[in-house]
């Protein structure tokens, strides 16, 4: 696959992911034009708010009197946003020039990327964000972002594909290929790959928060609680589209850096875990005895798919599990498992028969 092709089916797809978007490039490279052209292939309402030229209030709302108080009037773009979500529309904000943006209105933006508010409003749930920026050293007056901004976004690099410009050139520029469609489906996958994600994280736990220690390295993409959980979404999307792997290696590297997600991904082809719909079918289908941070893993995806669609007969299937694992000599990790399983337990269910097992944590926890 061609870098400018990978690079545009990533956006599209981390954008429908749920993903914070933070696109890479040289000036004049068409990053805006691109994302322009993602939203309408979408057909998502697309505004352009560029940071280097707005003030902060610009973003965060300007300040009105209002009766007895004051109130921030949100802009114009965030009301269009609301009007296409009553129509039935997504839409995309894009923070272009983002390095070039004065600390306050970075500061501005933040709240809008972490809240999705503006001003006293809040964006509907259809809309989606993405950042276009330039290396701080090819910006004007450019500089690193804040370490909070940029762990909330998926970074992605945006090459300068020659081949293209050229044949473009040539013979004449058509409209961009259509944006790939996220289906619905993807979110089958997501309760397995946060647990793969949770056993690596336990495996290697050094790389669950790993600031970097250069100016340039904390702007960009690094490990953290919060892009771990993004690192997973985009694992999920990116094998739902590309059964590969190519498109979500991508996207994770994105989220927590090259290094942490080149780990991840190996550690995953290793650990070769179950599906979690499986065992609940038939909690036989777990391959006792299994290394530590694989049965937690397994045990985590457990839980996950069963919090996706709780019934009794799954919540049972899964204590079944349990025990299998107890049977094991592994007491102590089905026990963190079982504190989850309470949680979930609708009170017209009957307690599974030998919890006792379990019961010197869950009276710790206050579950027994």
């Amino acid at each position: 696959m061609e870098d400018l092709e990978m690079a545009a089916r990533a956006v599209s797809v981390g954008l429908q992911a749920g993903l914070a978007v933070l696109v890479w490039g040289p000036p004049g490279t068409g990053k805006t034009s691109a994302l322009l052209s993602i939203a309408a292939g979408l057909d998502w309402e697309a505004e352009v708010v560029v940071g280097s030229i707005r003030e902060p209030t610009d973003i965060a709302g300007l300040p009105i009197r209002h009766g007895d108080g004051v109130v921030l009037a949100p802009p114009g773009w965030a009301l269009r946003f609301i009007e296409a979500d009553r129509a039935g529309r997504g839409s995309l904000l894009v923070l272009d020039e983002l390095t070039t943006s004065p600390a306050a209105v970075q500061a501005a933006m933040l709240r809008v990327v972490c809240e999705r508010v503006v001003g006293d409003l809040r964006l509907p749930g259809t809309t989606s964000i993405v950042a276009a920026a330039n290396p701080p050293e090819m910006a004007a007056d450019g500089w690193d972002l804040t370490a909070p901004l940029a762990n909330r976004f998926c970074h992605l690099d945006w090459p300068i594909d020659v081949r293209a410009w050229a044949s473009g050139t040539a013979s004449g520029w058509c409209d961009a290929s259509p944006p790939v469609r996220l289906e619905p489906t993807w979110l089958e996958s997501l309760p397995a790959w946060r647990a793969k994600v949770a056993g690596f994280v336990l495996a290697r736990p050094e790389l669950l928060h790993r600031i970097p220690p250069d100016p340039a390295g904390r702007g960009r993409a690094w490990p953290s609680p919060r892009s771990w959980e993004m690192g997973a979404r985009a694992a999920a999307a990116g094998y739902s589209v590309d059964p590969r792997g190519d498109l979500a290696r991508f996207l994770i590297s994105g989220c927590v850096g090259d290094g942490p997600a080149a780990e991840l991904l190996a550690w995953v082809s290793k650990a070769d875990l179950p599906d979690p719909e499986r065992l609940l079918a038939d909690p036989s289908q777990l391959d006792l005895p299994m290394r530590g941070d694989r049965l937690h893993a397994s045990l985590l995806g457990l839980v996950s798919a069963l919090g996706r669609s709780p019934t009794q007969e799954r919540w049972e299937a899964a204590w079944a599990v349990l025990h299998r694992v107890v049977e094991h000599g592994a007491a102590d990790v089905a026990a963190l498992a079982a504190h989850d399983l309470l949680r979930l337990r609708d009170q017209a269910w009957a307690l599974p028969e030998r919890i006792e097992v379990f019961s010197s944590i869950l009276v710790l926890t206050g579950e027994l």
